[in-house]
């Protein structure tokens, strides 16, 4: 793994491990939501799925920083990336987070392109 990879991966990882944690011990100071970004964590809040989401960010930041299977810790957060790209595109109309965090997990998806060869074979 060169610098770059690893500059992408312990970056990668400590965002979602800051995140994640911070959903259950709430040290960072959250914005004021309003409007539908408020909605949309009430529901996602109210049924458990952040619960979830936050979980697999902490499972795969462990993956991530120990090694343990990166391929497939790449390819299990991607749809929890897109969502923040998404959620940061339509929901508050200004890409930030999220556009950093598909553009890392892309990057490195096509970096460890020899190894999804398998899933991809005919």
């Amino acid at each position: 793994m060169n610098l770059l990879e690893k500059i992408v991966t312990y970056l990668f990882a400590f965002i979602y491990l800051v995140f994640g944690l911070n959903f259950f011990f709430d040290f960072l100071p959250m914005p004021e939501l309003e409007g539908n970004a408020l909605a949309y964590f009430v529901v996602l809040g109210s049924t458990g799925y952040m619960t979830a989401i936050k979980v697999l960010e902490l499972a795969v930041s462990g993956m991530l920083f120990f090694n343990i299977r990166r391929p497939l810790a790449w390819l299990l957060i991607l749809p929890v990336s897109v969502n923040i790209l998404m959620y940061d595109v339509f929901i508050v109309g200004l890409p930030t987070m999220g556009v950093l965090m598909v553009a890392m997990n892309v990057f490195m998806i096509y970096r460890l392109r020899e190894k999804y060869a398998c899933i991809l074979a005919k």
